[in-house]
């Protein structure tokens, strides 16, 4: 209800828009997110970090799947009572964020250098109050609980200073230095990059073959390269030293074209003698394979490019300042024009491309910081190889070992304004001293106020700041209370791709610097993907946005929103088309619990998912018939005195066994990260049991006026508190709609609170079990699907009321038909029923089984005989085909000789019992012939 106040009345018609924005800010502002405890009174703790989005960033696919299986696991845990910590927050997001602010000074006309690093820094700030909240608002309207009142940004002055001094200590233990290596280059940002925000993919080009003489004039080697600009910076050519064509020419020079110089010819196992010519160009400074054969063989390292990936001035005097591409362009020519072109391939290759810019990336050799990762990196290997950190699932252990037994140093430095600035300062003799502030490099180091200093211009890796999120954020480098109750975290919930550049520098920062682990459990999860299977992306047209699933979208907004910004018209136009075929109406409004439940049935051990609208609607209509079920259920309990002694129907005894069954499934799923089988056992139950069996089995028992007064009470209180715990065990994959029952239902289930997320986590109770009221129900639902299905396979009206014949049943049977008439004759609209002893004839009827019991529907005047007869011979197939895999497998005498004897006994018993179902439907197929 919007207001959420509380009464009884349902709405006729489930509106989630109605009550969702509502009940969000009602716990927000109640402070029912934050833990209940922030001191350490040593009450059972479990803490969840939030990945930090990026604070420029706005809620996708995959942002609404991960933060829901965390909402969930943190509501479960906060029912079961646990004080719980979700921990919110956003990343700075360095080169993001400074590029939307870069792009707001062009539109005004100006840039960055002319504003001067502070006030640009300024800027940021100011567009980071204004619109960097964009995601944490839609987080909210996920559901999400996190404790926002102690939501961090990794800009924050506290963050700040945890990021210092893990720089400084790193230093003084000499795990971190400044050297010159190979990085990532993007030419247009002008800075260093992670291998995250380089997207290779497959393009057209080019494999030119050129000939480099032999500086004795005896011949020449012919290489091939798809980047023929890069040879003005060769400093070898390499073959495998087993290549017999070359073995005699290794040590030998090569005189290189284009240029004075000349390299050697030398051996190397990297090369492979099989590919093209066998002979390979090394350029050290510009492709990261050479830079280590560079390594191995002592090699030169000649960088031909500037920060614009322009030729420099190491490159001779014609190509200087040339932009790369043009500079491609000329040395092919000159290459044809000395007649030193052997021939031109295409070829398909990896382009690296910046993810942010679009251009193409260059490894470039230049002075960066980095981290001496391997001290590290032995700790954290042994933390998951001695289980205290678990992956779930365990596979991607595999992925994350072969990374760090592989690990190189860590370029932690980026030439950017916005970020964490280095607290490195430099004199004018290039000395480097390392400390929180000048003045405290000048006191540790006595450097004298007339000697000028100047601080690094670059900023820290966003990756080095967000390394320090599980014990940054509680409060460290000071001993919070915060840091002692929730660190170590319980469970990093995270995506495969990130598992080396956050969870495995996570581990190692926090090894080094806590001694304990961050978390126990990292549960990887898949990627969100159509429903085709084909990743989300603007330039596919197939992107969804969950808010717009939530709130719904019309056709052409969301047309628009998927076409503006493209400059390719022709893909815009197809876009435009895709999207008007497949969603003609645009999108309905589904409500965030029906989003929910989706991303949880698709939630499976790790597997990439395929989000089909189609299954959002289905959990639309899941939510629909929870709310008419409630609905029926207040009808009938409200005004009625639900108190007093009672008397439980085989119908009461049966659903509360089925439930004490489904917590139990529900629970184990949660507890296994197997969100898909709990949604699964939940849906079946609420679905299958609850609404379409037991809402229709207590009608005979409440719309009984000879019904006992305490009969009633049971059965009215049965299907309150059913209700009532469902919704409980259903909260924290739907958040909303059962706090919005729950609130009307709670006072007549005989529960108090203010609110469903702080009540009690149902826990299953076996002893509830009646296994015989489950086994009695199971053959009522028997019956009267059999019914059912003769009334449809016969078109015969649901309201005509049958007489029915049972035949061939045992006592058993005998026993239930007589406890469950009542039942029988309302749900299955029978005018009488009738027990056939041994020797009774039975009028022609249409048959239905239930194990060997025979139920009979009389034909006279209703069959279709043709109908009939085609229905028993597709029943009489059907279990031909029973009897033939059955004694197919009972003839192979590797079963029957190498299966347990109660397995092949087993077969024999199906066989017989499948053998005489076969002979009855014959016989009454022959019948029907007869009439």
């Amino acid at each position: 209800m919007s207001d959420n106040t509380p009464s009884n009345e349902l709405d006729t018609t489930y509106n989630p828009q109605a009550i969702e924005q509502s009940w969000y800010k009602t716990w927000e502002d109640s402070g029912y997110f934050a833990p209940k405890s922030e001191v350490d009174d040593g009450s059972d703790s479990y803490c969840i970090m939030i990945p930090p989005p990026n604070v420029t960033g706005s809620l996708h696919m995959g942002h609404g799947f991960q933060e829901s299986i965390m909402d969930a696991l943190i509501r479960y845990q906060r029912m079961q009572g646990k004080n719980t910590l979700w921990q919110v927050g956003t990343d700075h997001a360095g080169i993001a964020t400074q590029m939307v602010v870069e792009r707001l000074l062009d539109a005004e006309g100006t840039n960055r250098h002319e504003l001067g690093r502070e006030k640009f820094t300024e800027r940021v700030w100011d567009w980071k109050e204004e619109s960097g909240g964009t995601i944490t608002q839609q987080l909210r309207r996920l559901g999400a609980s996190p404790d926002w009142s102690t939501e961090r940004f990794t800009m924050d002055p506290g963050f700040y200073k945890a990021v210092q001094e893990v720089f400084i200590k790193l230093y003084k233990d000499g795990l971190i230095y400044r050297g010159k290596r190979l990085v990532n280059w993007d030419p247009k940002l002008h800075t260093a990059i992670s291998d995250l925000e380089v997207i290779s993919e497959e393009e057209n080009g080019f494999l030119w073959h050129f000939n480099y003489p032999l500086a004795d004039g005896s011949g020449h080697l012919t290489v091939a390269t798809t980047r023929p600009e890069t040879m003005l910076g060769d400093t070898a050519v390499a073959v495998h030293p087993e290549d017999e064509r070359y073995q005699h020419l290794v040590g030998k020079m090569i005189k290189l074209p284009l240029t004075d110089r000349e390299i050697p010819i030398i051996a190397d196992d990297y090369v492979d003698k099989d590919f093209g010519t066998g002979c390979v160009k090394i350029t050290p400074a510009h492709d990261f394979n050479d830079y280590e054969m560079g390594q191995r063989h002592n090699l030169p390292m000649i960088n031909i490019l500037d920060d614009d990936a322009n030729l420099n001035s190491t490159v001779p005097e014609k190509y200087r300042g040339m932009e790369r591409f043009a500079a491609r362009k000329q040395i092919v020519e000159d290459f044809e024009a000395l007649g030193l072109l052997n021939k031109i391939d295409d070829h398909k290759l990896k382009v690296p491309r910046g993810d942010r810019t679009g251009v193409v990336i260059e490894p470039y050799l230049t002075n960066q910081w980095y981290v001496k990762t391997q001290p590290l990196a032995d700790k954290a290997i042994k933390a998951v190889e001695n289980g205290d950190i678990k992956f779930v699932p365990q596979q991607y252990e595999n992925m994350y070992f072969s990374w760090m037994r592989d690990i190189q140093d860590w370029c932690i430095s980026r030439q950017l304004w916005w970020g964490h600035r280095i607290p490195a300062w430099y004199d004018d003799a290039g000395n480097v001293y390392v400390g929180r502030t000048e003045e405290e490099v000048r006191a540790e180091n006595g450097i004298a106020d007339g000697v000028k200093l100047k601080q690094d211009d670059d900023v820290l890796d966003t990756w080095f700041s967000s390394g320090l999120w599980t014990f940054g954020t509680l409060g460290w480098p000071e001993e919070t209370e915060r840091l002692k109750i929730f660190n170590p975290t319980d469970v990093l919930v995270t995506g495969f791709d990130i598992i080396f550049f956050w969870v495995a520098r996570m581990i190692m920062l926090t090894l080094h610097f806590r001694e304990e682990i961050p978390f126990h459990t990292v549960y990887v999860h898949g990627l969100v993907r159509d429903g085709q299977g084909q990743k989300m992306s603007k330039s596919k047209g197939n992107v969804l946005d969950p808010i717009d699933l939530i709130d719904g979208i019309d056709l052409e907004s969301l047309v628009k929103k998927r076409t503006t910004g493209m400059m390719n018209p022709k893909a815009a136009s197809k876009i435009e088309k895709q999207t008007r075929k497949e969603f003609p109406e645009g999108l309905a409004a589904y409500g965030t619990d029906a989003l929910r439940y989706t991303y949880y049935s698709l939630a499976s051990t790790g597997r990439d998912i395929k989000f089909d609208v189609g299954r959002i609607e289905g959990f639309r209509n899941f939510c629909n018939k929870i709310w008419n079920a409630s609905r029926y259920v207040l009808m009938n309990t409200e005004g009625h005195d639900l108190n007093g002694e009672v008397e439980l129907s085989l119908a009461d005894r049966w659903i509360i066994a089925k439930l004490q069954q489904t917590e139990k499934a529900v629970q184990e799923g949660i507890e296994s990260y197997r969100f898909d089988l709990a949604s699964q056992a939940l849906y079946d139950f609420i679905w299958n049991e609850y609404c379409d069996w037991y809402l229709e089995l207590s009608k005979p028992v409440l719309w009984n006026e000879e019904a006992s007064a305490e009969l009633q009470r049971g059965t009215r209180r049965t299907l309150v508190r059913v209700l009532e715990t469902t919704l409980r065990l259903a909260h924290p994959l739907m958040p909303f709609i059962t706090e919005e029952i729950w609130q009307r239902i709670k006072g007549l289930a005989g529960v108090e609170g203010d609110t469903i997320m702080l009540a009690q986590y149902p826990i299953a109770d076996e002893s509830k079990i009646d296994e015989q009221a489950l086994a009695d129900i199971e053959w009522v639902k028997g019956v009267v699907v059999g019914i059912r299905n003769i009334r449809g396979e016969m078109n015969i009206s649901p309201a005509k009321n049958l007489p029915l014949y049972f035949a061939n049943g045992s006592n058993e049977d005998q026993r239930r038909l007589e406890d469950n008439r009542q039942f029988l004759l309302k749900l299955a609209s029978l005018e009488s029923m009738t027990w056939l002893n041994p020797g009774d004839e039975a009028p022609m009827s249409a048959t239905a089984l239930v194990g060997d019991m025979e139920i009979l529907v009389p034909m006279a005047g209703l069959i279709d005989k043709d109908a009939e007869t085609a229905r028993l011979n597709k029943e009489i197939e059907k279990l031909e085909k029973e009897v033939s895999r059955t004694q197919g497998k009972l003839n192979n005498e590797k079963f029957v000789g190498k299966a347990p004897a109660e397995v092949v006994q087993k077969e024999k018993d199906k066989l017989a019992d499948y053998e005489a179902a076969l002979a009855k439907l014959k016989e009454q197929v022959q019948k029907i012939a007869e009439l």
